[in-house]
Protein backbone atom coordinates (compact mmCIF):
# COMPACT_ATOMS: atom_id res chain seq x y z
CA UNK A 1 0.00 0.00 0.00
CA UNK A 2 1.36 3.40 -0.97
CA UNK A 3 1.34 6.07 1.73
CA UNK A 4 -0.40 9.34 0.94
CA UNK A 5 1.27 12.73 1.23
CA UNK A 6 -1.07 13.51 4.13
CA UNK A 7 0.04 10.42 6.04
CA UNK A 8 3.73 11.08 5.42
CA UNK A 9 3.52 14.76 6.40
CA UNK A 10 1.45 14.04 9.51
CA UNK A 11 3.70 11.20 10.66
CA UNK A 12 6.81 13.29 10.01
CA UNK A 13 5.35 16.21 11.99
CA UNK A 14 4.56 13.83 14.88
CA UNK A 15 8.11 12.50 14.92
CA UNK A 16 9.52 16.01 14.69
CA UNK A 17 7.39 17.20 17.64
CA UNK A 18 8.45 14.18 19.69
CA UNK A 19 12.15 14.82 18.98
CA UNK A 20 11.73 18.53 19.71
CA UNK A 21 9.93 17.90 23.00
CA UNK A 22 12.62 15.43 24.10
CA UNK A 23 15.40 17.94 23.40
CA UNK A 24 13.80 20.90 25.14
CA UNK A 25 12.19 19.05 28.04
CA UNK A 26 14.39 20.83 30.60
CA UNK A 27 13.31 24.25 29.29
CA UNK A 28 9.72 23.58 30.36
CA UNK A 29 8.36 24.40 26.91
CA UNK A 30 6.53 22.13 24.47
CA UNK A 31 6.52 22.13 20.67
CA UNK A 32 3.03 23.66 20.68
CA UNK A 33 4.14 26.43 23.04
CA UNK A 34 7.24 27.00 20.89
CA UNK A 35 4.97 27.37 17.86
CA UNK A 36 2.81 29.90 19.68
CA UNK A 37 5.83 31.89 20.86
CA UNK A 38 7.29 31.85 17.34
CA UNK A 39 4.04 33.19 15.90
CA UNK A 40 3.95 35.86 18.59
CA UNK A 41 7.48 36.92 17.71
CA UNK A 42 6.34 37.40 14.11
CA UNK A 43 3.08 39.14 15.10
CA UNK A 44 3.94 40.99 18.31
CA UNK A 45 0.89 42.79 19.72
CA UNK A 46 -1.66 40.58 17.95
CA UNK A 47 -5.01 40.05 19.64
CA UNK A 48 -5.96 36.58 20.85
CA UNK A 49 -8.79 36.06 18.33
CA UNK A 50 -6.71 36.63 15.20
CA UNK A 51 -3.86 34.59 16.71
CA UNK A 52 -6.23 31.65 17.30
CA UNK A 53 -7.25 31.83 13.63
CA UNK A 54 -3.64 32.08 12.52
CA UNK A 55 -2.52 28.96 14.37
CA UNK A 56 -5.85 27.22 13.75
CA UNK A 57 -6.95 26.49 17.29
CA UNK A 58 -10.18 27.31 19.06
CA UNK A 59 -10.10 30.63 20.96
CA UNK A 60 -10.66 28.87 24.31
CA UNK A 61 -7.73 26.53 23.59
CA UNK A 62 -5.51 29.49 22.77
CA UNK A 63 -6.65 31.28 25.92
CA UNK A 64 -5.57 28.32 28.04
CA UNK A 65 -2.24 28.12 26.22
CA UNK A 66 -1.65 31.83 26.75
CA UNK A 67 -2.63 31.48 30.44
CA UNK A 68 0.16 28.91 30.88
CA UNK A 69 2.67 31.09 29.07
CA UNK A 70 1.66 34.11 31.17
CA UNK A 71 2.11 32.05 34.35
CA UNK A 72 5.55 30.98 33.08
CA UNK A 73 6.51 34.62 32.53
CA UNK A 74 6.90 34.21 28.78
CA UNK A 75 3.91 36.21 27.50
CA UNK A 76 2.07 39.23 28.77
CA UNK A 77 -1.40 40.44 27.98
CA UNK A 78 -1.89 44.17 27.52
CA UNK A 79 -5.21 45.90 27.16
CA UNK A 80 -6.08 46.86 23.58
CA UNK A 81 -6.45 50.65 23.54
CA UNK A 82 -9.02 50.37 20.73
CA UNK A 83 -11.18 47.69 22.42
CA UNK A 84 -11.21 47.36 26.17
CA UNK A 85 -12.63 43.82 25.93
CA UNK A 86 -9.62 42.61 23.94
CA UNK A 87 -6.05 41.78 24.89
CA UNK A 88 -2.92 42.19 22.84
CA UNK A 89 -0.16 39.66 23.36
CA UNK A 90 3.53 40.42 23.78
CA UNK A 91 6.58 38.33 24.49
CA UNK A 92 8.54 39.04 27.62
CA UNK A 93 12.30 39.40 27.83
CA UNK A 94 12.38 35.90 29.28
CA UNK A 95 10.67 34.56 26.15
CA UNK A 96 13.19 36.33 23.92
CA UNK A 97 16.02 34.71 25.89
CA UNK A 98 14.31 31.32 25.61
CA UNK A 99 13.87 31.73 21.85
CA UNK A 100 17.55 32.47 21.51
CA UNK A 101 18.54 29.48 23.61
CA UNK A 102 16.29 27.01 21.80
CA UNK A 103 17.23 28.28 18.33
CA UNK A 104 20.39 26.13 18.31
CA UNK A 105 18.34 23.06 19.30
CA UNK A 106 15.94 23.74 16.42
CA UNK A 107 18.80 24.18 13.96
CA UNK A 108 20.41 20.91 15.09
CA UNK A 109 17.08 19.08 14.81
CA UNK A 110 16.55 20.49 11.32
CA UNK A 111 20.03 19.35 10.31
CA UNK A 112 19.31 15.87 11.66
CA UNK A 113 15.94 15.70 9.91
CA UNK A 114 17.50 16.76 6.60
CA UNK A 115 20.61 14.60 6.95
CA UNK A 116 21.73 13.08 3.67
CA UNK A 117 19.99 15.72 1.54
CA UNK A 118 22.09 18.06 -0.54
CA UNK A 119 21.55 21.81 -0.17
CA UNK A 120 19.64 21.77 -3.47
CA UNK A 121 17.43 18.90 -2.25
CA UNK A 122 16.78 20.72 1.01
CA UNK A 123 15.70 23.83 -0.88
CA UNK A 124 13.54 21.75 -3.20
CA UNK A 125 11.88 19.92 -0.29
CA UNK A 126 11.06 23.20 1.45
CA UNK A 127 9.68 24.62 -1.79
CA UNK A 128 7.53 21.56 -2.52
CA UNK A 129 6.09 21.34 1.00
CA UNK A 130 5.41 25.10 0.99
CA UNK A 131 3.52 24.67 -2.29
CA UNK A 132 1.45 21.82 -0.85
CA UNK A 133 0.66 24.02 2.17
CA UNK A 134 -0.31 26.91 -0.13
CA UNK A 135 -2.57 24.62 -2.17
CA UNK A 136 -4.38 23.46 0.95
CA UNK A 137 -4.53 26.94 2.42
CA UNK A 138 -6.14 28.34 -0.75
CA UNK A 139 -8.70 25.55 -0.77
CA UNK A 140 -9.59 26.13 2.87
CA UNK A 141 -9.89 29.89 2.27
CA UNK A 142 -12.00 29.37 -0.87
CA UNK A 143 -14.26 26.88 0.91
CA UNK A 144 -14.76 29.26 3.85
CA UNK A 145 -15.71 32.04 1.42
CA UNK A 146 -18.45 29.95 -0.24
CA UNK A 147 -22.00 30.95 0.76
CA UNK A 148 -23.76 28.45 2.98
Amino acid sequence: MTETIGFILNDTARLYRRAFNARVRDSGITALQWRLITYLKRHEGIRQGPLAELIEVEPITLSRMVDRLVEAGLVERRADPADRRAWRLYLTTRAADLLGGIRSVVEALNDEALEGLSPAERDQLLDLVARVRANLSRRVCAKEAEPV
